[in-house]
């Protein structure tokens, strides 16, 4: 049975066009497994506390002599950790917000990208400790900013390629929603483009 963690970050909810698409991606997914179980975590609409001054205090602390402030934010991400570590594949939802991502989302990775549970320390640098797994990204952009003059201001897909990459998640698939603001002709395209790339990035990995 597959394991599918499925991570949404728009403040639109069903209303936004990556998590129309990766929706479809899941339920695409499970018809090529059978059974598999999917986790939801909407970051959005449940949004996750800022890593804070316990969290990091917690970090650096043994178990035992936590305060329970600390002891509350190092269990939310542990529980974050947990669920990330038993995805076989994972489907992230991403609208672009600023050229870069949703201050949720930003969070989420923040509480899910730690040492000695994600990554660890060597003598040739980090490691990441999550390899195996799969990833699909679903991202949206008002614009276009795989090519053209916009791509240098495109802080969301190459931030989360290195930063899935560095917990050893480097299997990713892209799937690109963009244009979405540029009128109702250019919409149909970005949605039609997204389509066929999502088929195309469940053949690759189911």
């Amino acid at each position: 049975m597959k394991k599918i963690l499925l991570v949404l970050s728009s403040p639109r909810g069903m209303q936004s066009h990556s998590h129309q698409i990766a929706q479809r991606i899941v339920e695409d997914l499970r018809s090529h497994h059978a059974g598999a179980e999917v986790v939801v975590r909407d970051v959005a609409r449940k949004p996750l506390p800022y890593p804070d001054e316990a969290f990091v205090n917690g970090l650096f602390t043994p178990p035992e002599k936590r305060t329970p402030a600390e002891l509350t934010a190092i269990e939310t991400s542990d529980a974050l950790v947990d669920e990330l570590a038993a995805a076989d594949i994972v489907v992230l939802a991403v609208p672009m917000h600023n050229f870069g991502l949703p201050a949720a989302l930003k969070s989420w990775i923040d509480h899910v990208v730690r040492a000695g549970r994600t990554f660890s320390y060597s003598a040739d640098g980090a490691v990441g400790l999550l390899k195996g797994k799969k990833a699909i990204l679903v991202v949206s952009r008002g614009g276009i900013y795989s090519t053209g003059p916009m791509k240098a201001f495109d802080f969301q897909e190459s931030y989360l390629r290195s930063i899935l990459g560095f917990i050893g998640i480097s299997d990713v698939h892209i799937v690109r929603v963009e244009g979405v603001a540029m009128g109702a002709d250019a919409l149909t395209s970005a949605l039609s483009s997204a389509n066929a790339q999502a088929e195309e990035a469940v053949r690759e990995i189911a």
